[in-house]
């Protein structure tokens, strides 16, 4: 089987180095986008443009090397910087892929605004359905550079974020770098979201502002718009998070979200999941949006609706956590504990004694490990130039975990 060469052209091809453009040269098979392949359309190789699944794609790359016949595939930038490097490695075997690296539109694109780009962090849009991988990016970071696609143009991308409540980046928009007709403007994302670019383009996002409250563990409960007493206290919150055992890239639940406090700090946890606040009261719903927004917790998804209805259509979790929402049955806990994901933790908050009967029966009867605990909390007090500590309502935190597939 003959090497896969993989050549990233930069932002010219006429720039190339003499040894890479011998390489395509010498192509048999030039496979690209139907951009980069127009560029060589009169090289005699035959041309195979790159299409969706990228799995047939790539066994096709293989067949023709297989039959020794030289593939060029043509790339943008560095091939293995967001490229199809990556995927090629994969599944031909870094032995039979030869990367040639470029100058990316990333570097391109930092130079024009002489800023340096090793701290920017880069995501792309291209060929996903959502924006997650953006939004986690723009928790903690102040650049983020984001490679687009025909879906997701930066108008689009402007306007999703702004309906997520990101009021804290500013858009610069370059189009056709490098080329005739290069342009480089800079946007509110109000401004972006009613425009229209080039179909060549690239974003750079940039922080303005910190949001309002600094995101991390153990808020204070008044820092949170709420409803009165609508709010997990800040002492259980910890608790509820801790026993939950959070991990970087997991899913989680918040079911009766209230005010959005535990998914707001699970999203400190989860900064590489995803975290979905279920509350079916619109006024709540909406207090959630406004502290989302007011301490940047992006990556938290707010699903308004009637449980347990609306939780088919969420991804299964990692990790369930009700603190309201219960009712006087168990179809909320049942559907919880059927989707959760083996391994999976379960953790909830309960003041009364009938909630906490049938919710402990209910988990016991699944045979799965249950530990319950008591939490009373105190909190100080004035009185006569002095404190006393004033009791809080005792909460029953239990937890359960589900047991793995043998």
């Amino acid at each position: 089987m003959k090497q896969v060469h993989v050549v990233g052209l930069g932002l010219n091809h006429i720039d190339l180095p003499l040894s890479t453009s011998q390489v395509i040269k010498e192509a048999e098979f030039l496979v690209g986008g139907e951009r980069l392949l127009d560029v060589f359309k009169d090289h005699p190789a035959e041309k195979i443009p790159i299409k969706s699944p990228l799995s047939g794609m790539i066994t096709r790359i293989k067949k023709e090397a297989l039959s020794d016949k030289q593939v060029v595939v043509l790339a943008d930038g560095d091939p293995g910087f967001f490229g199809i490097g990556k995927h090629l490695i994969e599944s031909l075997g870094a032995e039979r892929v030869i990367l040639y690296p470029n100058v990316t539109t990333l570097q391109v694109a930092a130079a024009r605004l002489k800023i340096p780009w090793d701290a920017i962090q880069t995501v792309s849009l291209h060929g996903r359905d959502d924006l997650w991988h953006l939004l986690r990016a723009l928790v903690s970071n102040d650049w983020v550079a984001v490679y687009t696609d025909e879906r997701f143009n930066p108008a689009r991308v402007a306007d999703e974020l702004l309906q997520r409540g990101v009021d804290t980046f500013t858009m610069w928009v370059f189009e056709n770098l490098g080329q005739e007709g290069e342009r480089i403007r800079h946007f509110e994302l109000n401004e972006a979201a009613k425009k229209t670019f080039s179909h060549l383009n690239f974003i750079l996002l940039e922080r303005h502002k910190s949001p309002e409250i600094p995101l991390h563990l153990g808020l204070e409960d008044n820092l949170y718009l709420r409803q009165k007493g609508l709010i997990t206290k800040r002492e259980i919150r910890a608790v509820g998070l801790s026993v939950l055992e959070i991990q970087p890239n997991h899913t989680v639940w918040d079911l009766g979200a209230g005010c959005g406090s535990v998914a707001i700090e699970a999203s400190v946890l989860a900064h590489d999941g995803i975290v979905f606040a279920v509350e079916r009261n619109p006024a709540r719903v909406e207090l959630i949006r406004q502290n989302i927004r007011r301490t940047g917790a992006y990556i938290v998804e707010v699903i308004s609706g009637e449980m347990p209805e609306c939780l088919e259509r969420l991804p299964e979790p990692d990790r369930v956590f009700i603190g309201g929402g219960t009712g006087k049955d168990t179809r909320v806990l049942e559907i919880a504990t059927r989707r959760l994901r083996p391994g999976g933790r379960l953790a909830l908050h309960l003041v009364l004694m009938g909630s906490l009967s049938r919710s402990r029966n209910y988990l016991m009867d699944l045979r799965w490990p249950v530990s319950m605990s008591q939490i009373q909390i105190s909190r100080s007090r004035s009185l006569a130039g002095d404190q006393r500590l004033k009791a809080l309502n005792p909460v029953y935190v239990l937890s359960a975990t589900k047991p793995k597939k043998d």
